[in-house]
């Protein structure tokens, strides 16, 4: 299995795809075994999905939700909003993640 850089609660920017260029936060880091790693980002990829009726949604109808995109389709962003990769390192006996383009901690 890879080594997910993207965490939940990361700011991040699409760099293919239709919705390139949007800007969204990560809700959701999905990993399974044998599977190429995905992300969900709030206000990208929105799909329409029809919901039959259940008891927490008696009515039904048309839901609209976020869907999942792959991890190498984002970038994370750093302070300036800027695309930028992630490096680590030691600040005393913890590991920190850092950007790579300005060097601060993220």
């Amino acid at each position: 299995m890879t080594k997910v850089k993207i965490k939940r609660g990361d700011n991040v920017i699409v760099t293919t795809g239709k919705n390139k260029g949007t800007k969204g936060e990560v809700l959701e880091v999905i990993k399974k075994e044998g599977k190429d790693p995905r992300v969900i980002v709030a206000g990208v990829n929105v799909v329409k999905k029809h919901v039959n009726p259940s008891a927490s949604n008696p009515q039904g109808g048309i839901v609209e939700k976020e869907a999942s995109i792959h991890i190498s389709n984002v970038s994370l962003m750093d302070a300036e909003g800027k695309a930028t990769k992630v490096g680590y390192k030691m600040e005393g006996d913890k590991k920190v993640r850092v950007a790579k383009t300005t060097g601060k901690n993220l």
